[in-house]
């Protein structure tokens, strides 16, 4: 690929200044500011069982009030944070007459179904510090990196990769994950995030090393570059999914529905949607027609047409599913050696 084409594998990205200790997000002379951030994974016992995934749902570790002091709640544990509501749009999370659970119908896609729906729009429960302080807790962890991806299901362009470090303390309001908020709130909060979090750090891997590797070993790429860039080496990990690709030498739990739950995966959510939009728009000045501004390299009507008269770009997966579908593109198609299992045919084909 030239070098016009590739993207940039890793952004590096400085401590906050405010924040110079990862461990506790205390800047220096506030109480614990003084703590030294430790390197590696020394400390950190080996026999303790990350392999299972932590769901959610149904864990709880830290008690209600303790969870309420940290929002600034009264202590009940009913405090939520509301959703988006109808007409917030693309991203919303609640789902109005142009959301994803709008049935379609009528003048403007109105129904009484979609009425019905859109009244009142469904609350969104805030992300805590359970997990991560069932972590230092059981560990002797003091920084613990919460990492998410994005880019995983697209056609095209990279998939990205932020590790972010939060500390214990209370995070922005409205903080979740990214896919719950409008592209408006998204980017605001992307903002607040930059200076509000310990240190993070994004990688990415190309389309050409998601053609080479999968996209498990491309996801790992990506999470290695992120997690090497950060100013200071996380003793464990929080990893969005039921899924470690990370593995050795990192500790790391495995949290379903992470980017709800977990504050530091919920930062690195937003922060990693929004670089990655934002680095798909500037890799889609050079090919209009595919709309890389508006659906950021994933499936939709304008890209599968553009696909079908144009061809894939240099940014394409040329060795997805997708590729079977334009015939007269067939010659540009890349087979691997070993199927993607992590990322099925179905979900390669998109709207084809």
């Amino acid at each position: 690929m030239d070098d016009d084409n590739r993207t940039t594998h890793c952004e590096r990205l400085t401590m906050n200044p405010e924040s110079q200790d990862p461990a506790t997000g205390e800047a220096s002379g506030e109480p614990g500011g003084k703590s030294a951030a430790p390197h590696g994974h020394r400390g950190v016992p080996q026999d303790d069982r990350w392999g299972d995934a932590w769901d959610s749902r149904t864990g709880r570790e830290q008690d209600e009030k303790t969870e309420a002091r940290e929002r600034g709640g009264a202590g009940d544990g009913r405090e939520t944070w509301p959703a988006p509501g109808p007409g917030d749009g693309e991203g919303a999370a609640g789902p109005g007459p142009s959301g994803p659970l709008c049935p379609t119908g009528g003048p403007g896609g109105h129904t009484a179904e979609s009425r019905r729906y859109a009244e009142p729009a469904m609350p969104i429960t805030p992300p805590t510090h359970r997990v991560e302080r069932s972590i230092r807790a059981r560990t002797g962890a003091k920084v613990v990196a919460g990492i998410d991806e994005v880019g995983r299901g697209a056609w095209a362009g990279p998939v990205t990769v932020c590790a972010a470090v939060t500390g214990l303390r209370r995070p922005p309001e409205g903080l979740t994950d990214s896919k719950l908020l409008t592209v408006k709130r998204r980017t605001e909060l992307a903002g607040v995030l930059d200076d509000w979090v310990s240190a993070h750090a994004l990688g990415h891997s190309s389309s050409e090393e998601i053609d080479e590797l999968g996209m498990t070993a491309a996801l790992r790429l990506a999470a290695q570059r992120a997690l090497e860039a950060l100013p200071v080496c996380p003793d464990a990990v929080i990893l969005d999914g039921k899924h470690d690709y990370l593995g050795v030498p990192w500790q790391v739990r495995t949290v379903i529905k992470g980017d709800q739950s977990c504050i530091s995966v919920a930062a690195a959510s937003v922060l990693a949607k929004v670089r990655r939009d934002a680095l798909m728009a500037e890799l889609g000045a050079a090919h209009a027609d595919f709309a890389f501004g508006e659906n950021a390299g994933y499936p939709s009507p304008v890209h599968k047409t553009a696909l079908q008269a144009l061809g894939p770009t240099p940014h394409h997966r040329m060795s997805w599913a997708f590729m079977d579908a334009l015939p007269r593109w067939q010659h540009l198609k890349r087979t691997r050696a070993v199927p993607d299992e992590e990322t099925p045919a179905a979900e390669q084909m998109g709207f084809f």
